[in-house]
């Protein structure tokens, strides 16, 4: 160990998103290569001498108790734990972060020391893991509220990766066997007697950690939602959701040096007839066994709307991935004007 087929695959893996800022202590550990970052891994995070990293990745991440902060980090994989290595601009985000993040290192803010937080969450203590839909994103839980963290990759192929690697470092946990499971039909191992509405897909993984995908009713639900904020303008049976992806707004900060742009997290849904941004809660749904109280807020609101018929034209970016849209839609106050006048034209 590692073989080097391993070191060149997490090589591979060590980019950081292009269009996602991070902190110089994280471009440290992007610049490593191989060897280098196996060793970086031994000596500065890893817990156990006879751990192995399995898989590396870079996503934003989300925890359940701040659910508004959203922050880079470099998720590795190991055999004993899921280390997110975080941005250390997310300690200053937000002060009621005290109590979460004990901060032992102040004196350190202005030497020449790059600091990073890590964040462990140990294999042992893992519970279950909820995919997001289209596989956008996935959520990690574990035993309380401090140990809930959802990764959001915005990319399916990132997601699959990692939830096939984590299967995989599950399956050599040494844990006692489940029970043997009854026999039983379709409708009581998938459906609820007393709502008859359907459950989640759930695996159950050998090393007992729940994985649970989403099934077909969350779109079904997600059409009603998105028909109800169109104020009825379309029967719902001929609503199809078209596409969903997790994208980024962006907006321009006029005035600074580079015109530089800040990029909002936003939910994109396209369907046959309108395009919407939603504000989507990515942590707290669905609600955590140990949960008091629903969550604070929807888990999807409407940030904007705009029919389709009104898109004037959609200017494309040349540069590589992630692509930049920018859709440009006709600017007419009253949207039903032109048919107002022919029927009163028209009309008797």
């Amino acid at each position: 160990y590692p073989s080097e087929f391993l070191m060149q695959k997490i090589t591979e893996d060590n980019q950081v998103p292009v269009h996602l800022h991070v902190s110089v202590s994280l471009q440290y550990v992007a610049g490593l290569k191989g060897r280098a970052l196996v060793e970086f891994f031994h000596s500065n995070i890893a817990e156990v001498e006879n751990e192995e990293l399995r898989h590396l990745m870079w996503s934003s991440v989300l925890f359940y108790k701040t659910p508004n902060v959203e922050v880079m980090a470099c998720v590795l994989l190991s055999t004993k734990a899921i280390y997110f290595l975080l941005d250390d601009s997310f300690i200053h985000a937000d002060e009621h972060q005290s109590d979460f993040w004990n901060k032992e290192n102040s004196d350190c803010e202005n030497s020449s020391f790059h600091l990073s937080c890590c964040f462990v969450l140990k294999l042992n203590d893992l519970q279950s893991v909820n995919v997001g839909l289209f596989d956008q994103y996935f959520r990690i839980t574990g035993h309380s509220a401090h140990h809930i963290v959802t990764c959001l990759t915005r990319d399916s192929y990132n997601t699959h990766t990692f939830i096939q690697q984590l299967m995989a470092v599950l399956s050599l946990l040494a844990r006692t066997p489940s029970p043997e499971p009854v026999d039983k039909d379709f409708y009581s191992e998938f459906g609820s007697k007393n709502t008859g509405k359907m459950e989640n897909y759930e695996l159950i993984h050998s090393s007992r950690v729940k994985f649970i995908y989403p099934n077909e009713e969350e779109i079904g639900d997600l059409a009603f939602l998105v028909a109800e904020k169109m104020d009825g303008l379309t029967n719902l049976p001929s609503l199809n959701i078209l596409l969903y992806v997790l994208a980024f707004q962006v907006n321009h900060v006029e005035g600074s040096a580079q015109n530089a742009s800040s990029l909002q997290p936003k939910t994109l849904i396209l369907t046959s007839s309108d395009l919407f941004l939603f504000d989507e809660d990515y942590i707290s749904y669905p609600l955590p066994e140990f949960a008091k109280e629903p969550p604070k807020r929807d888990k999807y609101q409407l940030a904007d709307g705009r029919r389709i018929r009104d898109l004037d034209r959609v200017l494309m970016g040349y540069q590589t991935y992630p692509q930049a849209l920018t859709f440009v839609f006709d600017d007419v106050q009253n949207q039903d004007l032109m048919q107002n006048l022919t029927l009163d034209h028209f009309g008797e």
